[in-house]
């Protein structure tokens, strides 16, 4: 059979029209496309494998969980980006795509919430996490000498900040947890207001508060394992650094601790070398 009939056999349904659709846009779990279409799980779970099957749809299992993404290259993702543009004025469709942006931004505002909640505490959770590793000795003795401008993408309470102090002209913080980054300002100054040759600014990092090319080198620290999308951080990040420049990641190895997700707000069990390589060259790093 050709790889044209089987496609559209797989797309001939109306529910996997509607999963294929917004799984173009987004990766999603079995449990949070039962939400959208409303349907049992059994049942979505069998479109799903028929789409899989058909060579239309990805699938991630992550620990307990398994997530499902349309595939991004050869003649499947070709195809899908050929037919899913007649989809764009159907309102079930649309309805769709607007249920699952919801979902994502959900999973943003509980991990701030998150954050915020346990800001006072997580000096004492990353010593629990990081036994006697000492995470920003090792980040500050990449830093190259004379750096301009340092940032630190998901900078907590500052703990790498302050190792970075007199190692750059200018550094920057960026978290999104309001309750961070004050105590952060609190380790760095001392006292209220902005500390000398620190900006520390809130935002996503998925749309980092910086400027095309404004930094010399970033690290981002045990930070990708609570995004949804590791990959759109990246790509911000790429935008921020000046060519040339060095970014330096911490992160979990692969594990299958699932009491992470409860005690530390994780949303993905740390990543491969070969994962985290493949994240980083498709945004463009090298």
């Amino acid at each position: 059979m050709s790889n044209a009939i089987r496609y559209f056999k797989a797309l001939s349904d109306e529910t996997r029209l509607r999963l294929t659709y917004v799984l173009e846009r987004y990766e999603l779990s079995v449990n949070e496309l039962v939400s959208i279409l409303e349907m049992g799980q059994s049942r979505v779970s069998r479109h799903l494998k028929i789409l899989t099957e058909a060579g239309l749809l990805s699938s991630r299992r992550d620990g307990l969980w398994v997530f499902y993404s349309s595939v991004k290259e050869g003649e499947g993702a070709a195809f899908l980006k050929a037919a899913m543009p007649f989809l764009d004025e159907d309102a079930e469709m649309r309805a769709d795509v607007e249920m699952a942006a919801r979902i994502i931004e959900d999973r943003a505002l509980k991990t701030r919430q998150f954050f915020n909640t346990i800001a006072e505490h997580w000096d004492t959770l990353s010593r629990e996490v990081l036994g006697g590793f000492d995470l920003a000795g090792a980040v500050c003795d990449t830093m190259p000498e004379g750096c301009d401008t340092s940032v630190d993408l998901g900078c907590g309470t500052g703990i790498v900040l302050e190792r970075m102090r007199g190692r750059a002209r200018q550094i920057i913080g960026v978290d999104g947890s309001p309750r961070m980054l004050e105590l952060s300002r609190r380790r760095l100054a001392g006292v209220e207001g902005e500390p000398e040759g620190v900006s520390l600014r809130i935002g996503e990092l998925s749309h980092l508060p910086l400027r095309d090319c404004e930094a010399d080198f970033a690290s981002i620290n045990m930070v990708l394992h609570h995004l949804s999308n590791p990959e759109n951080a990246l790509a911000e990040i790429r935008r921020v650094l000046r060519s040339g420049g060095l970014l330096v990641v911490a992160d979990f190895d692969r594990h299958t601790q699932e009491r992470m997700r409860l005690d530390y707000g994780d949303l993905w069990l740390g990543f491969d070398e070969a994962t985290m390589a493949r994240l980083l060259h498709a945004a463009s790093f090298e």
